[in-house]
């Protein structure tokens, strides 16, 4: 068994066990923290996506998340669909704008210094940030939505319903990449260039339209899961910059190209958030928390190279 199985198995054993001692002692830390983590997992999956195969950190990967809602929210707002009927267009739309970004800019720093490529993605995020914000203005919007209210009640613990949306939606991602990665031809070409580009280059893979189709495709996730994330929160031009902070964290904590533990890496996270903010006055630690986790997994790992 590799290491990467060994540390997939070890994160998500972790995770299971710390949900079985908070279902114990506290369910409703549990419920909340299973609703946060599927947030963050499913936004977290396509940067893990892009760094496993593209091998470049996103800076703007928040942002484009932030046009796809305000897309989603125009289109909803324009010819009266639910926002969950508008994830389709979203999402095509969101394909065809990440190729043109990929294509302009990101694909001319693929052999420059990780620095450069990092403020190139950093200036495409400025660009997307100050673009909405003149034309939407800094105005927060949101659309209401009846069915999202709806709750339930477990012995004392009462919960949102369609929070579960999330988690199931991070599932499906989750699904559906690993079956386009290991069953079909272009996922499998996709695998061998992240693995070793110029190995694949030699034997007549086209790494230039692998690594076009991979970002292009994760967009279209991030435009799915815009649709989604507008029928719960308020969208705003700097809403993206803290999932971005916190996908580049999970992906650092699942590791490179382990897509599965993203999963387990959000559980974590959302189940610590949760448990801080059910401590008084707890709720402004919780920014903390995952540049604690990322601390930590960082640290740890140095140590096991060292050794």
């Amino acid at each position: 068994m590799n290491k990467k199985k060994i540390y997939t198995i070890a994160g998500i054993s972790a995770a299971l066990v710390l949900s079985v001692i908070l279902l114990i002692i506290k369910p409703t830390i549990l419920v909340y923290g299973i609703q946060r983590a599927g947030i963050y997992a499913a936004i977290a999956l396509p940067m893990a996506l892009v760094l496993g195969i593209v091998h470049i950190v996103n800076l703007a990967h928040g942002e484009m998340m932030m046009v796809a809602a305000y897309l989603s929210y125009f289109i909803c707002t324009t010819f009266g669909l639910d926002p969950l009927v508008a994830a389709i267009p979203t999402g095509i739309i969101m394909f065809f704008l990440g190729l043109i970004v990929f294509k302009t800019s990101i694909a001319h720093t693929l052999e420059a210094p990780e620095l450069n490529q990092l403020i190139l993605t950093f200036g495409v995020a400025m660009v997307l940030s100050q673009t909405v914000n003149l034309i939407a203005t800094s105005q927060p919007r949101k659309i209401s939505l009846d069915y999202v209210s709806a709750s339930a009640t477990i012995g004392e613990v009462s919960f949102g319903i369609y929070d579960f949306i999330f988690p199931a939606l991070a599932a499906v991602f989750l699904a559906v990449l690993i079956y386009f990665l290991k069953k079909t031809r272009i996922g499998k070409a996709a695998s061998a260039v992240g693995q070793n580009p110029r190995g694949a280059r030699i034997v007549g893979i086209n790494v230039d339209l692998t690594y076009t189709i991979i970002f292009s495709l994760a967009s279209m996730i991030i435009g799915v899961f815009g649709s989604f994330f507008i029928t719960k929160f308020s969208i705003f031009p700097a809403v993206g910059g803290t999932f971005t902070m916190k996908s580049f964290a999970l992906v650092a904590m699942a590791g490179i190209g382990n897509l599965p533990m993203v999963i387990g890496a959000s559980l974590v996270l959302g189940l610590a958030e949760s448990l801080v903010m059910s401590v008084p006055h707890g709720a402004g630690w919780t920014p903390m928390i995952f540049f604690g986790l990322i601390i930590i997994v960082i640290l740890s790992r140095s140590f096991r190279s060292k050794q």
